[in-house]
């Protein structure tokens, strides 16, 4: 593959796949959705490929993709080989995100990637992904004991137990809380009913996307195209798929990625977090290090910017936890650093004011007080929101002016205030009452 083969992929709101990558202030970046378990040799050489055709500088994203930033035109095609040399699983075309440890998870009522797996299979088919807006996604959550509910999509399956067996509640356009919601179906059923709902997505043109359709038009064409399929019928705004069952859900640490996870066959997953959502690639090729140590197989990226080792004996799994947090890694659910989002910032991107990573410790430091659950804190090197795309508790912007402030909304939302770097501490702090509230600047 020649670097003339390779095409950039320029706009905005794409995705920036292995060999399509997306020019970013630091390089070129690629991302990776891997669709299962990860040996640790392919992983660790990811991040040698990482620093020796990149910036050193991996990311696991919100969603959980792996992404490798610092590529250059000439450069990138020859990681992409390397990575396709590898064999870790991947997927392309329209995003389907599974639970982290589906078809693993002691807890969980139905293997998420099989399902998965029949569902890409199908839209493989179909010129469905030519038809789509680049963002327009799809999660299946196998109900385990770690979930896909604080992620959003454009359709979404949870599985839940009924007195027939295990189904999967349909619902479109948000997370578990505020999607529409539309029944459930049976398994066997699912994946046409998925089709169908973006089949109704792609008739509204490319930049179409299920919530808006519902917010211009409701959700009748959505229910019209999927009623035969449906067990129960009817769209809902939200609700609990599982009311009885799930009430441990409504404290925060027990959606994480972060800590131990029992698995089938009595074998342990142990989850760290990458501060900020990013580790460079030798810090990270050491924590594979420990996790080999502790009798670990492989790793699995997960949504909410974790890694999970898998294979480990209960009690290994503590030395690995101790190795992680000495490496700099979350290792903790409630660990502040877990809510503040921060781009790769100054010097480091050229479009940044300010360097947004590097003064990430210390604002989370400054709001470790009242941070956590819905709180979160994002720091932007300029008002594109790279690291953030959706509202935050308190927006952190850099600008040629000073700090922007923007309280439940996005680096592309006018500010508030601006301010600068010696007001900063003070000006978070005046907002630390309407933050733990959750209520808007007045």
């Amino acid at each position: 593959m020649s670097a003339l083969a390779l095409p950039i992929s320029p706009t905005r709101g794409a995705c920036p796949g292995l060999s399509t990558p997306m020019p970013t202030g630091d390089g070129l970046l690629v991302r990776l959705l891997s669709t299962g378990t990860i040996s640790l040799a392919a992983f660790g050489a990811l991040c040698r490929a990482a620093r020796h055709h990149g910036n050193g500088i991996v990311e696991i994203t919100a969603r959980g993709s792996i992404q490798v930033r610092g590529l250059t035109a000439a450069s990138a095609p020859r990681f992409a080989n390397d990575v396709a040399a590898l064999g870790i699983a991947t997927a392309d075309g329209v995003p389907v995100l599974t639970n982290a440890l589906a078809g693993l998870d002691a807890e969980e009522i139905l293997d998420a990637n099989a399902l998965a797996e029949d569902l890409r299979s199908m839209l493989s088919r179909t010129d469905l992904a030519a038809k789509l807006a680049p963002k327009v996604s799809v999660a299946i959550d196998g109900s385990g004991a770690v979930t896909l509910d604080d992620i959003a999509a454009d359709v979404r399956l949870h599985a839940e137990m009924t007195q027939a067996g295990a189904m999967l509640r349909l619902g479109i356009g948000g997370d578990v809380a505020s999607a529409i919601q539309f029944g459930v179906v049976a398994p066997a059923r699912a994946v046409d009913a998925v089709v169908r709902l973006l089949e109704v997505v792609a008739a509204h043109g490319l930049s179409a996307r299920a919530r808006a359709i519902v917010d211009a038009e409701g959700a009748k064409e959505f229910q019209l195209a999927i009623g035969g399929l449906l067990i129960s019928d009817g769209p809902r705004k939200g609700g609990d798929p599982q009311p009885d069952s799930r009430l441990r859900r409504n404290e925060r640490t027990m959606l994480s990625p972060v800590g131990l996870f029992l698995l089938r066959g009595g074998s342990y997953a142990s989850g760290v977090g990458l501060a900020f959502g990013h580790a460079d690639a030798s810090t990270l090729e050491r924590l594979l290090e420990a996790a080999a140590k502790a009798g670990a197989h492989g790793v699995r990226a997960a949504v909410g910017r974790a890694l999970i080792a898998l294979g480990l004996a209960h009690d290994s799994a503590a030395g690995f936890a101790a190795d992680a947090e000495r490496l700099g890694f979350i290792v903790s659910a409630d660990d502040p650093r877990r809510y503040v989002l921060a781009c790769a910032g100054a010097p480091i991107c050229a479009s940044a004011h300010i360097a947004a990573r590097a003064m990430a410790p210390a604002i989370a430091e400054m709001v470790a007080p009242f941070i956590g659950g819905a709180v979160t804190i994002h720091v932007s090197g300029c008002a594109k929101g790279c690291a953030h795309g959706s509202p935050a508790a308190l927006t952190i912007v850099g600008t040629p002016e000073g700090y922007a402030l923007v309280t439940h909304g996005t680096a592309r939302d006018a500010p508030h205030s601006i301010v600068a770097e010696h007001e900063l501490p003070g000006a978070i702090a005046r907002r630390e009452s309407q933050l733990k509230h959750g209520v808007g600047y007045v």
